[in-house]
């Protein structure tokens, strides 16, 4: 694969990737934020984590007030990148002078959906920059950034996580179908994807092994001997496996790393996972086979709320799959008209898009059923996020080298993004209802009320039915499973408390067990078994004067999950250092 020749004035172009997202988001500017479906979700996690960070905790696990102030370790599971972003947009928005915390906040959304729109139209267009010109490269960023399924995610879903994971899906093609292969250059992505969106790096690493195996079969059928070399049997034998041995252990290399870099995410993620209710993620509504394209999934108010918004996935699946079958057979055209036009992957593009056409259809349930961890994706259309990227990519190829000058391509970039943004907007945007806006979740936030719970990082040993909404910080009790006081102010568990207990008694606590949890009593540790339905710590005292002191422990798994991090980094940095450097042309 011949890269295209070095961009003279690459500034000017990407200058208007920005520009293109901006205009991606001006709607949202104008109107305010889309409360779509993980927005609140997301406001939460950005404003714990900026809580926590505020307060010197910096990788926090714990969040304390879903579960109505009982707590949930999300953050042991949702992926660092997006809350990171969001709580850090967040607390540098609210401390600008003359800005509101309530103003703050309702910006977040909107720049951190700008950031991720254009970090994905740099990426690819660095992505295209290797199979086409500039002004090409430059048209089909703006495609990426702006597409239906973008969009979707961005007004409809409100997805943040996905979103900001859209940046890496460029750099995972341009690793594994660039002409050299290297270690680094796959560990990146794949490490980004797994640090931003779970569901996003599943499909990410898939696509990958897919894409590796067929360039192997390709590199193992197009090896062949040295020029001027004799053309022995065992040397065409010996030069293909050669080259085939390369490419998988670099691939494979690279895989290995990349989970390394994110394993201070991977491995609490999924040493953790049997501490909480994980199955509830694929709930009704969410199986695969609820989600292929036009299913219906009965009459009930939730159901055809589900199937309204399947309805608009499957569209938007329709057309991009169309879309992407006419931009490779364009390509497939155009290089049987020009034969030395540089190489293109068409074959590897044509068979990725035909597996994700399957996917998306019942023929593929066997498939879901039996892959590891493909049951999380829950909708089989977010395989449209490995989808956009082929269809730019294509249509970049089947544009060709436009001879179109820099102010005309400027000029057709941003009515591309204008195009494809103002029917987007209408179709996808949610509606805020008063209690739903940013400053509204801000002042629950705020209040002693709490949030609902993540019914997927609900700990085992709770059930978020027999949950009171309305329990005290703690109380003291004779039984370990006595309902909280009616007249008591609610609000979280207190993580240093002093008491005095008439007799010896029980200390319920509103906080969810959970074996990360370290209690001392009185200065010597002390067992939180749970024997509550709701989940709360009951903790035996003794009559008198007790201290308690709560702490969120730093356990093994994540000493383990630091230390392949931290070996992983040195072996990054080490790849970086150690690969060589291009030859300047005379």
């Amino acid at each position: 694969m011949t890269r295209m020749p070095h961009d003279r004035a690459p500034g000017r172009r990407l200058f208007l990737i920005p520009l293109a997202a901006l205009i991606a988001v001006m709607p949202l500017i104008h109107h305010g934020c889309s409360c779509g479906h993980d927005f609140d979700f997301h406001l939460v996690n950005w404003f714990e984590a900026a809580k926590q960070f505020s307060h010197g905790n910096l990788y926090p696990h714990w969040a304390y007030t879903p579960a109505f102030n009982a707590g949930e370790p999300r953050f042991v599971f949702y992926p660092p990148l997006s809350w990171i972003l969001g709580a850090l947009l967040g607390l540098l928005l609210t401390h600008l002078p003359g800005v509101s915390e309530a103003a703050g906040w309702s910006a977040v959304p909107i720049l951190f959906t700008w950031i991720a729109l254009t970090l994905s139209g740099l990426t690819f267009y660095r992505l295209a920059r290797t199979f086409a010109g500039p002004n090409t490269a430059l048209l089909a960023a703006t495609l990426y950034l702006a597409n239906p399924y973008m969009l979707f995610t961005a007004y409809e879903r409100t997805a943040y996580g996905e979103l900001l994971a859209a940046p890496w899906i460029p750099l995972l093609f341009h690793a594994i179908l660039r002409d050299r292969v290297t270690i680094p250059r796959i560990a990146l992505p794949v490490a980004l994807l797994w640090l931003t969106n779970a569901p996003a790096a599943v499909m990410g690493c898939y696509t990958l092994a897919l894409l590796a195996v067929i360039r192997l079969i390709a590199t193992y059928r197009s090896a062949a001997t040295p020029p001027g070399a004799p053309h022995l049997e065992s040397e065409m034998w010996a030069s293909r496996h050669r080259a085939a041995l390369q490419l998988a252990l670099k691939a494979l290399g690279g895989t290995a790393l990349g989970l390394g870099l994110a394993a201070f995410y991977i491995v609490p993620a999924a040493y953790e996972r049997h501490f909480v209710q994980i199955a509830l993620a694929t709930i009704t509504g969410m199986h695969i086979d609820q989600n292929f394209l036009f299913e219906h999934t009965g009459v009930s108010s939730d159901a055809l709320d589900h199937d309204q918004v399947l309805h608009i996935a499957s569209l938007i699946a329709v057309i991009l799959l169309a879309a992407t079958a006419a931009a490779l057979a364009a390509t497939l055209i155009r290089r049987k008209a020009r034969p030395t036009a540089p190489a293109f992957p068409t074959l590897p593009l044509v068979i990725l898009t035909a597996g994700i056409a399957l996917l998306l259809t019942p023929l593929s349930a066997s498939i879901w059923n039996h892959t590891p961890e493909a049951a999380f994706l829950q909708f089989p259309w977010r395989l449209l996020a490995i989808l956009a990227p082929i269809f730019a990519l294509a249509a970049a190829d089947a544009l060709g080298r436009l001879p179109m000058k820099f102010t005309a391509t400027a000029f057709a970039a941003v009515i591309l993004a204008v195009v494809l943004t103002h029917p987007a907007y209408h179709l996808f945007r949610q509606a805020c209802y008063p209690e739903d806006t940013a400053p509204a979740r801000l002042a629950l936030f705020h209040s002693d009320e709490g949030t609902d719970p993540t019914d997927e990082y609900t700990p085992t040993t709770a059930d978020n039915d027999v949950l009171k909404q309305d329990a005290p910080p703690y109380w003291l009790a004779t039984s370990p499973t006595a309902p909280p006081p009616i007249t008591a102010q609610r609000g979280p568990a207190p993580m240093h408390l002093s008491l005095t207990a008439p007799l010896a008694e029980r200390l319920i606590l509103n906080l969810r067990d959970y074996p990360a949890w370290s209690i001392s009593l009185n200065g010597a540790p002390t067992p939180h078994t749970v024997r509550r339905k709701d989940g709360l710590m009951a903790i035996p005292i003794p009559a008198g004067f007790s201290t308690i002191d709560i702490r969120y422990a730093h356990t093994l798994d994540q000493m383990l999950g630091d230390a392949i991090t931290m070996l992983a980094l040195a072996l990054f940095l080490f790849a970086l250092r150690d690969r060589p450097r291009p030859r300047s042309t005379p």
